[in-house]
């Protein structure tokens, strides 16, 4: 059993570098596809919206499919999509009478594979019979860390070798982890967050209760702390360090995702000894120091420490705030993790926009990263009354 089960859990670690290779590599080839189809940076940047926007799609209309054809059927188109976006990234833009349309396409299938990663993972890896499940989410969610890290690494350093004009091959190179994943989701168990006799929550059932609610701004917030400040994370490293533009962008979202898997490591090692709820508020704490550290000390390389510091704050909030949920809702099913996934997912859109929106305004980035502060704050008292709750 305990072997068995051991399986499932590496295949969920992979899903989730299958998702990072979905979000994180093909924003390395943007200039790439602008200088090589002529493409206006206009229409490279609706690359990243529709995929966003697929995900979100995903998020809202996953849960009622997933429980009709089962976690198994569903999590193996999520890596066929994968797959399948990534090798026609390859070909339709050669074939399609606009190279735009054909990447545009590519980028429409691999999305329902990361969409599909996001909402499915995280129950799986929560129904497997762990001994600590909080330490196991938050462990989880470390491999799309790395997965992010490992991508934009190799495919640097393949760029570097073999030439970005070899871009197709890596790309086909890619889709191998997905590939292999699949098969694999085809051999190991996956068990059920609930037993046969006990019937999920439906969603009429879950705005109901108040809990959920909290739980839904928690995620919000959750997505807005990370995303608000990674976004800048390139620039904070080029200004602190003094490099290249292009070695910030590199320097600046690894370090930043590498701190943030740091965290989320630790915690999954070390997650039987440590309280989740104090682990996450110091982790808010932590994170209000580092906006406060970037938005109010004009000094480059305190800036760039204040980044780091954010990364590893920010790390437990997502998987943490997916074991709580899991914890307070237990009949939630799949529905109550494709929600949990959604408000993320706003989030992680809702954050730089506040961040942008401020800093047009004020004319200063500094304010705009200030007003961002909110999150981090309004997800401290989230979980202030949750543990208040667990008293009465």
């Amino acid at each position: 059993m305990k072997f068995d089960y051991q399986k499932t859990t590496y295949a969920c670690f992979i899903g989730y570098i299958v998702q990072a290779i979905v979000n994180s590599f093909v924003p390395l080839l943007f200039v790439t596809f602008q200088k090589s189809y002529n493409i206006p940076l206009t229409q490279i940047t609706l690359l990243i919206t529709v995929n966003f926007m697929i995900q979100l799609l995903i998020d809202m209309l996953s849960a009622g499919f997933i429980d009709k054809i089962g976690y198994r059927a569903s999590v193996i188109i999520a890596h066929i999509c994968a797959a399948l976006g990534l090798a026609l990234l390859t070909v339709l833009p050669e074939i399609t009478p606009n190279p735009f349309i054909g990447i545009l396409i590519a980028v429409f299938v691999y999305a329902i594979g990361g969409g599909l990663i996001e909402v499915l993972i995280s129950p799986i890896i929560e129904a497997c019979p762990t001994d600590n499940k909080e330490a196991a989410m938050s462990l989880l969610h470390s491999f799309y860390c790395w997965g992010c890290t490992g991508v934009v690494l190799i495919s640097t350093i393949f760029f570097t070798i073999m030439g970005i004009n070899h871009w197709k091959v890596l790309t086909l190179l890619w889709t191998i982890i997905p590939i292999g994943n699949l098969i694999l989701f085809t051999k190991v168990p996956i068990y059920s967050l609930m037993s046969e006799e006990e019937k999920g929550m439906s969603l009429r059932e879950l705005f109901h209760e108040k809990i959920f609610w909290i739980l839904m701004i928690m995620m919000v917030c959750s997505g807005a702390s990370e995303q608000a400040v990674s976004q800048w994370a390139s620039t904070f490293a080029e200004e602190g360090l003094g490099i290249t533009k292009t070695l910030g962008d590199l320097v600046g979202p690894m370090s930043f995702s590498i701190l943030m898997g740091l965290s989320r490591l630790i915690y999954g090692k070390y997650g039987d000894r440590l309280d989740l709820d104090r682990f996450m508020k110091l982790s808010c704490v932590l994170c209000i120091v580092s906006y406060l550290c970037i938005s109010l000390i004009p000094i480059p390389m305190v800036e760039l420490i204040g980044c780091g510091i954010c990364g590893f704050s920010v790390g437990i909030m997502w998987p943490g705030t997916f074991s709580k949920a899991s914890a307070a809702l237990r009949r939630g099913g799949t529905l109550l993790f494709a929600m949990l996934a959604l408000a993320g997912d706003l989030g992680c859109s809702g954050g730089p926009t506040l961040v942008g929106f401020v800093s047009s305004a004020v004319g200063n980035m500094r304010m705009g990263i200030l007003a961002g502060i909110i999150s981090p704050v309004i997800l401290f008292a989230g979980i202030y009354a949750l543990c208040q709750g667990k008293k009465v």
